[in-house]
């Protein structure tokens, strides 16, 4: 074997010696990033299911007699000046209220400890209403969503705009699965809620203002349109008999199956507009749709809706045309749970 042979055969030894190595690097990194992983679910499980039974001993204390009634109030306060000077940090009256509350209101502590952190758990305990509740718990753990994306949700009345629209026993379902998806109607909101566009009161703006800050935002944006929801495009091009079109956003759901077109308007949304998203949704079904696509889904956004404008407008046209509100600040929740109340109530 000559000198340049066996320099390419050492060559060759020594990649395929880095590429074992390497591999050896990444098996080891990935067993040790799961390790971390299962650490930490189970630090979590272990520190919730301590809380919950603090709370525990809290709620045993009060009921034995021990707490006179002028001293509960005190309690908290007394105890946590002792706790902390034991334990230190973590056991403020705050603190200890939010695990005693925790114990009331889940007498099992099995069905959050390992499915969601404190801090989920310390947002889910201010919602007194036990639906209300139990369906931001039930959403909260089926969409993974991070302690910001909850807070978010309880702030923008997800809920209760849900759950308004809906009778007696929709909205007790509402609470005990969550959002269920199975036709175009389960994934429409009346009105959607835009706060986080961040639009001063009386300022003047585009409709593409109002698209730029939907994609500068994307991912609360997501948030609200709810599960499923996959980004396409903005500004999506089509062309019919050599007419350029752009519709504003497109998206496409998983769970459903097809398209999701949305159309913006600033103002009130004309029976031309219709007309418009009528043919975006038809071009999609004809020229986009894969063979296994389901018919799409066309949406407008507008800030003001006339109501029998839009029974008009849409009469004998595609079912899966919907016509949805806007608003760039939070809802009126006592509103909402006024409409809600009286559904409940049977009123």
């Amino acid at each position: 074997m000559n000198m340049e042979k066996k320099h390419d055969s050492e060559n060759v030894t020594r990649l395929d010696s880095n590429t074992k190595l390497n591999r050896l690097a990444d098996a080891i990194a990935d067993l040790v990033t799961k390790s971390k992983g299962k650490l930490a679910q189970t630090i979590n499980t272990v520190l919730v299911s301590t809380y919950w039974n603090i709370g525990k001993y809290i709620i045993d204390f009060e009921q034995q007699g021990n707490v006179r009634a002028e001293y509960g109030t005190a309690l908290l306060s007394s105890l946590s000046k002792i706790l902390r000077s034991k334990l230190g940090k973590g056991y403020s009256r705050p603190n200890l209220n939010n695990m005693r509350k925790f114990y009331l209101l889940y007498p099992n502590c099995q069905t959050l400890s390992d499915k969601l952190s404190w801090s989920h758990i310390c947002e889910l305990i201010t919602i007194d209403d036990e639906l209300e509740r139990s369906f931001y718990e039930k959403e909260c753990i089926l969409e993974q969503w991070n302690v910001r994306s909850l807070r978010r949700q309880i702030d923008s009345a997800l809920y209760l705009r849900l759950a308004a629209s809906k009778d007696k026993k929709a909205i007790l379902q509402l609470s005990q699965k969550g959002i269920v998806i199975q036709q175009p109607e389960d994934i429409i909101k009346s009105t959607y809620t835009l706060e986080f566009l961040g639009f001063p009161l009386k300022k003047h703006y585009s409709e593409q203002d109002i698209e730029q800050r939907l994609i500068d935002n994307l991912e609360i944006f997501l948030l609200e349109l709810g599960k499923g929801f996959a980004f396409i495009g903005r500004q999506y091009p089509i062309t019919v008999n050599n007419r350029h079109y752009y519709i504003d956003l497109v998206f496409y759901h998983r769970i459903l199956k097809c398209f999701v077109l949305i159309d913006l308007k600033k103002n009130a949304v004309r029976h031309q507009d219709i007309g418009q998203m009528n043919m975006y949704m038809g071009y999609f079904a004809k020229e986009e749709n894969a063979h296994d696509d389901k018919p799409p889904i066309g949406i407008i956004l507008s800030h003001i809706k006339d109501e029998l404008l839009v029974e008009y407008a849409t009469y004998g046209m595609d079912s899966q045309l919907f016509v949805s509100k806007y608003e760039l600040y939070l809802p009126n929740k006592e509103e909402l749970r006024r409409l809600v109340d009286g559904v409940l109530q049977g009123e």
